[in-house]
């Protein structure tokens, strides 16, 4: 089993995988089509799609999107287990009959709290979360969740915070992966009026972004070491 991979789409070097990283022990092969990488037909034994400042539907801006949408329902369609992180589960949601939008609200930024709903209580990524902080950056929201879809988190203002779709994918409008440094280098560009105060929020509630994410990621490597075994 030591050679499980996941594939790994990231659209912009200032947002990687961070945390996830050493969270989840396993291999990530990280394509980086923003450089000219080619993003695959099909993932290895799992797949993450990260987020980044275009907009899900922007294809002009991110003209590998379509190919990221198209994987993603291939990995819905095949049941490889896959994480979509913010734009990724915006991805995800166009990608498999959903809707996303500019969301009504403006911007949701920093560290703000999300609440688990009763299907999470049974979910293999989510059991145990409960109410949690998270890092929040995004301007759009996911509006209409695709059909057949499972809501497993919400938050104030924008409800759609994760769901489960079929076995073994997973949308996370919030950033688990993302650390404190990470966070302060999306606040610096474009520069943010509260960057400050921001980070310093985001900074005080390290400990608790650790120990409510690092078992997400620990559970979702579990799900792609299970799946790939014969």
């Amino acid at each position: 089993m030591g050679d499980m991979r996941i594939t790994v789409i990231e659209h912009e070097a200032e947002a990687g995988l961070g945390y996830l990283a050493g969270w989840l022990g396993l291999a990530c092969e990280v394509v980086r089509p923003y450089l000219g990488e080619e993003v695959p037909d099909r993932a290895a034994d799992g797949l993450i799609v990260l987020g980044g400042a275009a907009a899900a539907w922007e294809d002009e801006r991110s003209p590998w999107q379509p190919a990221t949408r198209d994987l993603l329902r291939r990995a819905v369609d095949d049941a490889t287990p896959t994480l979509a992180v913010c734009l990724g589960a915006q991805l995800l949601t166009m990608a498999c009959g959903g809707t996303v939008e500019r969301g009504a609200h403006g911007v949701e930024v920093g560290a703000r709290e999300v609440v688990a709903l009763p299907a999470a209580a049974s979910d293999r990524l989510l059991s145990g979360v409960g109410r949690a902080v998270a890092i929040q950056y995004h301007q759009d929201a996911i509006t209409r969740l695709p059909e057949g879809a499972v809501p497993l988190m919400t938050g104030d203002p924008y409800e759609n915070q994760a769901y489960r779709l079929g076995p073994a994918a997973w949308a996370v409008q919030f950033h688990p992966e993302a650390t404190p440094e990470i966070f302060a280098a999306w606040t610096a560009d474009p520069p943010l009026d509260t960057a400050e105060e921001l980070n310093a929020e985001v900074k005080a509630a390290e400990s608790a972004l650790v120990s409510a994410w690092r078992p997400l990621a620990r559970a979702f490597a579990d799900v792609v070491r299970t799946a790939a075994r014969p």
